[in-house]
């Protein structure tokens, strides 16, 4: 009961990771397609190349199953950990490919898109439905029934193998990424910019350019062909006093010298 809602509590903790796989599965055809193609001829041998790989080629970290299954620890990998593999991607091919994802997203804190959960949950449902149509062909007796659910079976091995190889070339890349063999993105070249001049009315604009679309306002110093609104005097010659208010009574016009210095000649 224990290991199993640990499990549990194991799960719901992926749904809270931040980081991305470096490719969804849509991309993995165009990332890296002739590995795609490996997977789809080949998936189990691929599976027992990424499980230890995964495993930074130390098997004597390997598990069957990583952990995950109730066997886990209990069919001697610790003795020979290559044939329990080569066992594990051959038999239980489906969970050694999700064991393998499982420890990748707990390395790197990785979670899986909406879209990549769509599509493994149709392939999941999908062999459900085949398997379902199957029984039922096989209770029912009918021949068109039978037909219809060899085809539906036929479908659902051909999405299965498939979305099997795109999620095994998915955690190649991230591998990949991993060990550096994906080199970054490099940097874009700042655009260059331009010291102002003395001649110049305006100087240039350093780095990006305004928007388009949108006016350049300037507004020139005083002095630069604006003509001084009507009725105010030019600059730095005062104003002439307001009308109908006469000078304040007690205070004849210009101050006094202070006392103790004498006039101005």
């Amino acid at each position: 009961m224990a290991r199993s809602q640990d499990k549990l509590d194991k799960m719901q903790l992926r749904q809270s990771y931040r980081n991305l796989w470096h490719s969804d599965l849509m991309g993995t055809v165009s990332a890296d397609t002739p590995y795609c193609f490996f997977s789809c001829l080949c998936g189990p041998c691929v599976s027992y190349l990424l499980r230890k790989r995964a495993l930074y080629n130390d098997m004597s970290r390997y598990t069957c199953c990583g952990g995950y299954m109730p066997c886990s620890g209990k069919c001697g990998e610790s003795k020979c950990p290559q044939f329990c593999l080569a066992t594990e991607v051959c038999l239980c091919f489906g969970n050694s490919v999700a064991s393998t994802r499982f420890m990748l997203q707990d390395e790197f804190n990785i979670h899986t898109t909406k879209c990549d959960n769509c599509i493994i949950g149709f392939m999941f449902c999908l062999n459900q439905i085949a398997c379902i149509f199957s029984l039922v062909a096989c209770i029912v007796g009918s021949d068109e029934l039978s037909e219809a659910s060899q085809l539906l079976s036929c479908l659902a091995d051909m999405v299965y193998c498939t979305v099997c190889a795109c999620m095994q070339t998915q955690h190649k890349i991230e591998m990949d990424k991993r060990d550096g063999l994906i080199s970054p993105q490099p940097m874009s070249v700042p655009p260059a910019q331009q010291m102002s001049r003395i001649d110049q009315p305006v100087p240039p604009y350093a780095g990006y350019p305004p928007a388009t679309g949108y006016p350049q306002h300037y507004y020139p110093q005083p002095g630069h062909g604006y003509p001084p609104a009507p009725g105010y005097p030019p600059p730095g010659h005062g104003y002439p006093p307001a009308p109908g208010y006469p000078p304040a009574p007690g205070y004849p016009s210009g101050y006094p010298p202070a006392p103790g210095y004498p006039s101005k000649g």
